[in-house]
């Protein structure tokens, strides 16, 4: 809190941030529950045991969208999830550069460009929900 008892700017966006964030995981991580083979079309091969790493992102995501609001684990869980965001960088590369079709999902550059875009933007957000950063605002994280 800053002085006057307002919410500091970092404060106001790592809150929304962590709206964002758990909403996105909680929904990425049902997909990835529900729609296993899915997911499975886009891992590259040398993934082993892919629907079992499927089934584990998704528990994975639902974990940290769920630690997102407990404040012990919220760093951890912002941690986790932009580290999670990292792994799961090389499936979409494949899925777009490989031109894996997956039903339901559109094949075209205005999807893949977009998606790929967005990866270090769920980076740094997974960060600012967790608190691990404040960037761009200047002062804590806490």
């Amino acid at each position: 809190m800053s002085s006057g008892g307002r919410r500091s700017d970092s404060g106001r966006a790592a809150g929304i941030a962590r709206i964002v964030m758990s909403l996105f995981y909680l929904l990425a991580g049902t997909a990835h529950l529900q729609a296993v083979d899915g997911f499975v079309a886009i891992t590259p091969s040398w993934v082993p045991f892919p629907a079992a790493v499927i089934v584990g992102t998704g528990v994975c995501e639902l974990l940290g969208a769920v630690g997102l609001w407990i404040p012990r684990l919220r760093w951890l869980s912002g941690l986790m999830l932009a580290l999670y965001a990292v792994c799961v960088f090389p499936a979409n590369i494949h899925h777009a550069f490989d031109h894996v079709t997956v039903p339901g999902l559109p094949s075209s550059w205005w999807y893949h460009a977009p998606r790929l875009l967005m990866q270090p933007v769920l980076v740094w957000a997974a960060l600012l929900a967790g608190r691990v950063t404040a960037w761009p605002w200047r002062g804590s994280v806490s």
